[in-house]
């Protein structure tokens, strides 16, 4: 019998990965392993996957850089969760001979994440939480959504799930994408307006925005100044989209009433980020994917990704763009 392909599954948080998925179906080809912890150095995590095969990357948990691929040279199959990872150099991956793949997910996680921190911020329920159980009773002064305007920063798939609950609230909901036609928005219950206009007129921005190149600061310091003393900032999608430099500045100037962020430039967010104590703020460490119904389809398809590799095939596989 030939030697178990070894298999290492990174950043298993929570531990539930085993648990998530049909880790059976390949007993006896695959030694698999998962790791709890995130492993934020290059030498660390070249040192750990050294002879893995195969390894099961969750998101952008762990950058796959040029540098890191070059120094893996047992690595022949990267599965990350998800259909795009922009940490992964696809180019260099390619290079090296590794196989990248991906897996499907479900699709409404991250809409209903972002309006509970809707919700959170604007009627201060961590605040309030945290005052009743220390014995104190009303504190704060919440906003009403009703009669608001909800400012979508992209209407793609999540961003136009957004907008039928926006409605069911009472609000108006308007949009700006780099290449939004008014025809597209006006189908999606949404006015398509300007960039600057959507920061003036938003009583909340949510930012639904694949990050690249190209998007990374795309809310910046003029965006964020454009906003009213009395609109919020959501940011569900990646951090490097929001210039948190001028957010923070923000929030201690109380040049907008508050952000919630699900999203940061650096995950896990470190100890000493002044994010974690900054004003008007709710914060949570990356939920929206995390839900256990998402994770059964993400590591279903990661077994079986592994299983098609060690048939000699690829399922769902990722290549660089043309």
């Amino acid at each position: 019998m030939p030697e178990p392909v070894n298999v290492v599954v990174l950043d298993d948080y929570q531990d539930v990965a085993r648990a998530s998925g049909p880790w059976e179906r390949v007993d006896g080809r695959c030694a698999v392993q998962m790791r709890h912890d995130h492993i934020a150095g290059t030498d660390e995590l070249v040192a750990e996957l050294a002879g893995a095969q195969v390894v099961v990357a969750m998101r952008e948990r762990t950058r796959f850089d040029a540098e890191r691929l070059d120094r893996l040279p047992d690595l022949r199959l990267l599965v990350t969760t998800g259909m795009g990872n922009a940490a992964i150099d696809l180019e260099a991956a390619q290079r090296n001979g590794v196989v990248v793949c991906g897996t499907r997910g479900r699709g409404r996680h991250t809409v209903e994440l972002t309006w509970a921190l809707i919700l959170a911020l604007v009627r201060s329920i961590p605040q309030e939480d945290a005052r009743i159980r220390a014995g104190g009773w009303q504190h704060t002064i919440g906003a009403e959504l009703d009669g608001a305007t909800l400012g979508l920063v992209g209407l793609g798939r999540l961003g136009a799930a957004m907008v039928p609950v926006a409605k069911a609230f009472g609000m108006d909901v308007i949009a700006w994408s780099q290449n939004l036609e008014p025809a597209e928005a006006g189908e999606k219950g949404a006015e398509a307006v300007a960039k600057d206009e959507l920061f003036r007129r938003a009583d909340v921005v949510s930012v639904h925005y694949k990050l690249s190149p190209r998007s990374t600061g795309i809310v910046g310091a003029a965006e964020i100044a454009a906003m009213k003393p009395t609109a919020y900032l959501v940011n569900t999608s990646r951090g490097p989209i929001v210039d948190t430099g001028a957010l923070l500045r923000a929030l201690h100037d109380g040049a907008i009433a508050g952000a919630a962020l699900d999203v940061f430039d650096r995950e896990p967010l470190p100890a000493d980020d002044p994010l974690r104590t900054a004003p008007r703020t709710v914060l949570s460490p990356h939920l929206g994917y995390v839900t256990r119904e998402n994770y059964a389809v993400f590591f279903a398809d990661a077994v079986a990704d592994i299983e098609a590799w060690l048939d000699g095939g690829a399922e769902r596989r990722l290549t660089p763009a043309p």
